[in-house]
């Protein structure tokens, strides 16, 4: 039983209302919460009061005249205070955990009462009402259920760390711009008159400083803000559990992370992963999966079938199949030749998104009869020997459809990878498991066509696997990069890699990210200065904390699980923010706001 610290003689409670059992059978306690639901009958009334442990039953006899008749005026999530005896119940409860008693009401005390509330707690209100009355949202079991997920994640992954010499060590919240991948938050500074701090992406360079400094092992559950367009699932500020080694490689790092993540979920949420978790390089992934954090528990895969279609006439397929930045892969779909040209309408609809021109596909009635045994839009495309061919590759049966994709790589295995998922789950065709994965050697750089420079795919202090500045250089489209993703299910829920420890490859990465000496001096100046002093060879991992106690708590929205969050459109619907600033606060600040574009 919990302890309460209260004045002796004068409790506000003595014990929570969920936590009530038969060893305080007799005993006279106090309790406090809200009125979940009031039952008033002739001669008795029932009211369920809960708090954050649970519901207990409080019994009203009419010969408690006062209380009885205050009873009388109660209303829903009136919040109460009660005191009275613990009593065996007649008729037992098997849903409460205080299901076998109940307390006999001596005196009941309205401390507040609730009334007009904008929503009823056991419904579901839509997502603007629960934000905007977030406190009551909040007050829901299942609500409260969700963050107390979290709470407990937290907490276990501190012990795991703390118990094994890492040091929690904050970075500064107030820092430098250095935009490089999603824009940053900016804070205008009063003191130094046109000049801004930045809220910090993630303490990345802090903690690589921290290595340097000689920390060697450190974490911090950090807060991290992003302003990126807006996505339906992400928020402008976020929560990770920050890692950083020193004197590492890559699977020092991933062996430590991988057996904590499988001992804090054991623990926290009864999950058994993996030991060991299976590993697949990005190219691997994006291959038979078209994702770089696939969801293995949908067993489709996707199948290179260029060699089949090169000498076909129809140019969608041979001209991709014969292009070197070019893919041809099909999907293969047990027993999904009885989709209606509805749903195979809708799925071209949706591969559309992605960037695709079309989606053909083959219905298979009978592999071993050929073109007699197949129906499709693009089969008359195709001679006898790219029929069979392709056929053979994807191992179609009676009864499947194949989908196939051709064009651009990048396209073409991004839009079969969202078909995968679609298809996958709007069959059923997801295992009821828990699929973790590491993905491992991405590419150092992604090609921007629209800025026509290398992008870092993690970011510019990962580093490469060649050693050699000359090599990498020669090599940059096809370099291969010292990071790696944990996945759950489908989402990325880790992220980390190997750090660049020299400043000479540090200036050369930034040279190919288009990032010239005065500008990485402006922006990297002090990291570079730090590499030049010893800094040890050093790596770590992000954990997405939102992410992980989504995933264990049940819910889809990683808002479930922040207290307080934004709205997709990055909006505070509770406290009306972002809101305007008065003329003399940004006259303060020497900020001059202009008219927004209409």
């Amino acid at each position: 039983m919990r302890a309460f610290f209260c004045r002796p003689g004068h409790p506000m409670r003595t014990h929570y209302c969920g936590l009530i059992d038969e060893s305080l059978i007799g005993q006279t306690v106090v309790l406090c919460g809200w009125v979940d639901t009031l039952r008033l009958q002739s001669h008795v009334a029932f009211i369920d009061l809960r708090d954050h442990e649970g519901i207990a039953q409080v019994v009203i006899e009419r010969d408690h005249a006062e209380a009885f008749k205050l009873a009388a005026d109660l209303g829903y999530e009136d919040c109460l205070r009660v005191t009275g005896t613990v009593r065996r119940r007649l008729s037992i409860n098997e849903k409460l955990r205080t299901g076998t008693v109940e307390l006999l009401a001596d005196t009941v005390e309205v401390l507040n009462a609730a009334r007009d509330l904008p929503f009823a707690l056991h419904e579901q209100p839509n997502e603007d009402l629960r934000m905007t009355y977030r406190y009551l949202d909040l007050r829901r079991p299942e609500m409260q259920r969700m963050i107390r997920t979290r709470i407990r994640l937290v907490q276990a992954l501190r012990r795991y760390l703390d118990a094994r010499g890492f040091q929690d060590i904050e970075t500064p919240i107030l820092t430098k711009a250095t935009p490089e991948g999603a824009r940053d938050y900016l804070v205008p500074s009063r003191v130094h008159p046109g000049k801004f701090y930045a809220l910090p992406q993630s303490p990345q360079l802090f903690k690589q400083l921290l290595m340097m400094a000689g920390f060697d092992r450190y974490y911090q559950i950090a807060r991290c803000f992003r302003d990126e367009d807006l996505r339906a699932d992400r928020q402008p500020e976020f929560t990770q559990l920050d890692m950083e080694f020193a004197f590492v490689e890559e699977r020092d790092v991933q062996d430590f992370v991988e057996t904590m993540i499988r001992e804090v979920l054991k623990e926290v949420a009864g999950i058994a992963l993996d030991d060991p978790f299976p590993r697949m390089t990005w190219a691997e992934a994006m291959r038979r999966y078209g994702s770089d954090k696939p969801d293995l528990r949908i067993a489709l895969e996707l199948v290179d079938v260029a060699h089949a279609l090169k000498a076909v006439e129809f140019k969608v397929f041979a001209q991709a199949a014969h292009d070197a930045n070019g893919r041809v892969a099909a999907l293969r779909v047990p027993d999904g030749a009885g989709m209606s040209r509805k749903e195979l309408d809708t799925l071209a609809e949706y591969v559309g998104r992605y960037g695709a021109k079309g989606l053909a596909w083959i219905k298979v009635d009978d592999p071993a009869k050929g073109r007699e045994g197949v129906t499709s839009p693009v089969a008359k495309f195709l001679d006898d020997a790219a029929l069979s061919a392709l056929l053979e590759a994807t191992g179609a049966c009676a009864g499947d459809i194949v989908f196939l994709g051709a064009g651009k790589w990048k396209t073409v295995t991004e839009s079969m990878g969202a078909l995968r998922l679609k298809v996958g789950r709007d069959r059923g065709l997801v295992e009821h498991a828990w699929k973790p994965l590491w993905v491992t050697d991405f590419p150092m750089f992604e090609y921007d066509e629209a800025e026509r420079r290398f992008v870092a795919l993690h970011h510019p202090f990962t580093a490469p696997k060649v050693d050699d500045i000359d090599e990498l250089n020669a090599n940059a489209a096809i370099a291969v990069s010292r990071g790696y993703d944990m996945v759950l299910n489908g989402n990325e829920i880790g992220g980390g890699s190997i750090r660049i420890h020299r400043p000479e490859m540090q200036r050369a990465v930034f040279e190919l990210l288009g990032i010239g000496a005065e500008e990485a001096e402006q922006k990297f100046g002090f990291l570079l200065k730090a590499l030049k002093f010893g800094a040890p060879p050093h790596g770590g991992i992000a954990f997405g904390i939102d992410r992980i106690a989504a995933l264990i708590a049940g819910t889809e929205s990683i808002r479930d699980v922040i207290a307080f969050p934004k709205t997709t459109s990055a909006q505070d619907l509770m406290t009306d923010a972002p809101s305007p600033v008065g003329a003399a606060q940004l006259k303060e600040l020497h900020v001059a706001v202009t008219a927004a574009p209409e």
